[in-house]
């Protein structure tokens, strides 16, 4: 496994419907194993969270999931 850096950063169309299920995104990443560290930015632009993943593409498939990402209220970076 790998270790992936997610940045998550918060756009025009943020909407806060949206946070209920990124939680339960990380909830389930964390029952997986997968999530070491997370947490969100002092100014709430957004957060970050650390996983572990087969392949950069795998983590972009878990990113992508994010119903935050794909709810378009923010968007992702992801570093190796």
């Amino acid at each position: 496994m790998n270790t992936y850096l997610m940045l998550t950063t918060r756009t025009d169309q943020f909407k806060q419907k949206h946070v209920a299920g990124h939680y339960e995104f990380s909830d389930r990443l964390q029952a997986e194993k997968r999530l070491k560290l997370f947490g969100p930015f002092s100014d709430a632009t957004g957060g970050a969270y650390v996983i572990e993943a087969g392949s950069l593409e795998e983590a972009e498939e878990i990113g992508h999931a994010d119903p935050l990402v794909t709810s378009g209220s923010s968007m992702l970076t992801i570093k190796e």
